[in-house]
């Protein structure tokens, strides 16, 4: 976008309101605006005007249904690009998408996150290049947007006391990119883009108070309060994987405290237990597997779950009910409207589901459940790149990030201010 002449300061609040209107698709037209913003018409035309001369905005004629044919706003999908990435703990997720937060290109593999930043942060790197090697991106790279397995300090883009991430503790994520790519970088944990996720396309489009959780090799939840990502005073909201289970039996969670809900009903404790339980001969297939491959993981103990195996099926349950506890006094504490289930160990089939559901409603309050919905994720993997994407977007045009560059009409003055 070319550098224009300087927002005036009055301006600017108007400015915000309208883009995030015509950003977030609740408003099409200046006739909305003026309704939506309660701005007279001569102000949303100024603004208006304003922004489609930056290149934020541009605007259409509709077909017309008799009379004079309608005009619509929208923003300009074509006017930037953003790389994001969700790194969890045994895999890693890469995209390209657009200035709307609008996917473009994906791709992923395998990896562990134990192999420590820099060897995950490369081949993050290698992976980008790739996708836009493969695909076109429009405009300028605008920003950055990374998930990481575990606590984030967000102000800083440093992981705090990672369980699952050895290496990484204060490691800067936020610095290794911008270096590399000059651009804005924000990092978050993996959970709580996949909330912005699920918020932003997903089954929790509309619900500004829902709670997503994800139950994979660890469990964590991402908080959404009045339509916010809720992530408390240090980063460190939603972390229920490490709350304690009440009657638990005494095992050591990697974080070195006793009987937290991660350490007994996630993909890392079902792997755990299912070899447990092949070794006894407790189990045909989980005895196969052992056999063939040296090993047993939480896939292994889900797949014998839904062939009907008695032992896996036994342990899937036992993770959804203690899951389900959990959930529970979160609904009756934060009262959601919805809870979202992801994660691998989360598709072990519509029992766990089911099971999950009945514990929350046989434990919780009658208010606090008469109108909660409990669902699985539809949007699976995909949820962690395109909440991403939103944080990076939502980031660049909140009011104090956009009064910064605005002017200089590229978001990576925001960058260059910071290195100068």
């Amino acid at each position: 976008m070319p550098k224009q002449r300087a927002v005036p300061e009055e301006s600017l609040e108007a400015i915000i309101a309208i883009l995030e209107l015509v950003r977030r698709g609740r408003a099409h037209s200046r006739s909305e605006l003026i309704e939506r913003t309660g701005l007279s018409r001569s102000i949303v035309t100024q603004r208006v005007n304003e922004l489609l001369a930056r290149g934020f905005l541009v605007e259409t004629v509709a077909p017309s249904t008799g009379g004079r044919p309608p005009r619509q706003l929208r923003f300009r999908a074509d006017a930037g690009h953003v790389l994001v990435a969700d790194i969890g703990a045994t895999s890693i997720d890469v995209a390209v998408a657009d200035a709307t937060g609008s996917i473009i290109g994906r791709s992923g593999e395998s990896a562990d996150v134990a192999d420590g930043p820099e060897n995950v942060l490369g081949r993050v790197e290698v992976l980008f290049e790739a996708l836009l090697g493969e695909h076109q991106a429009p405009g300028e790279l605008w920003g950055m947007g990374i998930g990481v397995p575990g606590p984030v300090e967000f102000r800083t883009g440093h992981p705090i006391s990672p369980p699952i991430m050895p290496g990484w503790e204060g490691y800067p994520v936020r610095e290794h990119f911008r270096q590399r790519r000059n651009v804005p970088v924000w990092v978050d944990n993996d959970v709580n883009i996949m909330a912005l996720g699920e918020w932003r396309d997903g089954l929790a489009h509309g619900h500004d108070d829902f709670i997503f959780v994800k139950v994979g090799t660890g469990i964590g939840s991402g908080i959404v309060s009045n339509g916010l990502i809720h992530r408390g005073a240090q980063g460190s909201a939603g972390d229920i994987g490490h709350v304690q289970v009440v009657d638990g039996t005494g095992k050591v969670c990697r974080c070195g405290k006793v009987d937290c809900l991660e350490a007994l009903a996630g993909g890392a404790a079902l792997a755990r237990e299912g070899l447990l339980i092949a070794q006894r001969g407790e189990s045909e297939r989980l005895q196969v597997a052992l056999r063939d491959r040296g090993a047993i993981t939480a896939r292994d103990v889900i797949r014998a779950a839904r062939s009907g195996d008695p032992a896996a099926v036994k342990l899937v349950d036992h993770s959804a009910r203690l899951v389900g506890q959990t959930l529970a006094g979160l609904a009756n504490f934060f009262n959601p409207s919805l809870i979202v289930i992801g994660g691998g160990v989360a598709h072990a089939g519509d029992a766990y589901l089911a099971t999950i559901r009945q514990v929350i409603y046989a434990r919780s309050t009658a208010l606090a459940t008469r109108e909660l919905l409990v669902q699985l994720s539809r949007l699976g993997s995909r949820a962690g790149v395109i909440g991403a994407a939103s944080m990076v977007l939502d980031q660049l045009f909140a009011e104090e990030q956009l009064a910064r560059w605005i002017d200089a009409g590229r978001p990576a003055a925001l960058h260059e201010a910071a290195a100068a």
